[in-house]
């Protein structure tokens, strides 16, 4: 029977083994037996005790044997994570955005990488993105976002009603607003809240006194955020659909739901139907096409001017 000393280091033994599992390393049955003064069956029993701790405690994972590398390493089925290929893209899309000053974004992608992709497989997803986030530049605003986000989130979530101080773009003064918040979308660089405004005059506040759609804050411009203990209504049948919206408005600018046509003679059509989510080709006339869309406020103008002679609207 064994020793409690013997049943200690074996106990220590293990303990060691699977810290260096899971740190990715990889335990090459020869090496540890000299390391730890047994033999090299010992180490394989220990190995079964691991394989059966890891089966029973993290079903996901394995120790398994890596030829190449002459050891065991564990292994993870990732089938319900995601793979390299998939954190990679996500990394990609979150530095392309530019939406987070550095503070929040570096924290991101590092859990990102860490909890995502197997241990031995970090390095190169970080040298793949590293020169991109060395270079990485943040968001003028200089802000942070993601505690606005997460509050804004939970008052949607339970109907809310919120108070707010808002940066105004065209006077350099904060005003408050009381609203109904409905939604949360991302648009060039930046967050936005879409909200129902109450206690307001829209004959003075709004270009159209008529229109029903939410109005839209950029979020970095919130200055301060109080939920209120008051719930509002929303009949499930009129509630706000984001996707529906945000195909129809461009560059984040409310304003008169419109039907244009215009004829556009670029290289890519593709790239005009992925901006315009709405857009219908009408027809085909040489070496342009006529197309229509249907879009909210005057986020259209900027995109239609940004095209130059590629683009003739015809109404």
């Amino acid at each position: 029977m064994p020793s409690d000393t013997d049943q200690r280091l074996k106990s220590f033994r293990l303990l060691q083994m699977c810290s260096r599992l899971q740190d990715g390393q990889v335990i090459n049955k020869a090496d540890a037996a000299r390391e730890y003064g047994v033999n090299e069956r010992s180490i394989q029993r220990d190995i079964e005790d691991l394989r059966d701790f890891f089966g029973s405690q993290m079903p996901t994972h394995d120790v398994v044997y890596d030829a190449k590398a002459r050891g065991y390493r564990l292994t993870a089925q990732f089938k319900d994570m995601l793979s390299n290929s998939e954190v990679f893209a996500v990394c990609k899309i979150l530095l392309e955005s530019r939406s987070m000053i550095h503070a929040e974004m570096g924290p991101i992608l590092g859990k990102l990488i860490s909890r995502c992709v197997p241990e031995y497989n970090k390095k190169a997803v970080q040298e793949l993105i590293a020169n991109e986030q060395h270079h990485y530049i943040e968001p003028r605003h200089g802000r942070t976002v993601l505690d606005k986000l997460w509050e804004l989130g939970q008052a949607i979530d339970q109907y809310f009603v919120v108070e707010i101080e808002y940066q105004r773009i065209k006077e350099p003064q904060l005003v408050k607003r009381t609203v109904e918040p409905v939604g949360i979308m991302f648009s060039e660089y930046y967050f936005y809240l879409t909200a129902f405004l109450r206690d307001v005059d829209r004959t003075t506040a709004f270009e159209n006194a008529d229109d029903a759609n939410p109005t839209i804050y950029r979020i970095d411009r919130i200055r301060s955020i109080k939920v209120l203990k008051e719930h509002f209504h929303v009949p499930y049948g009129d509630r706000f659909q984001e996707g529906e919206f945000r195909k129809q408005v461009q560059f984040m600018y409310g304003g008169r739901l419109e039907r244009i046509k215009f004829r556009y003679s670029g290289p890519s059509l593709e790239a005009v139907l992925d901006r315009l989510p709405t857009a219908k080709v009408l027809s085909r006339e040489g070496d342009s096409w006529i197309v229509s869309a249907e879009v909210f406020g005057k986020g259209i103008d900027m995109w239609l001017r940004s095209q130059g002679d590629m683009v003739e609207v015809l109404e």
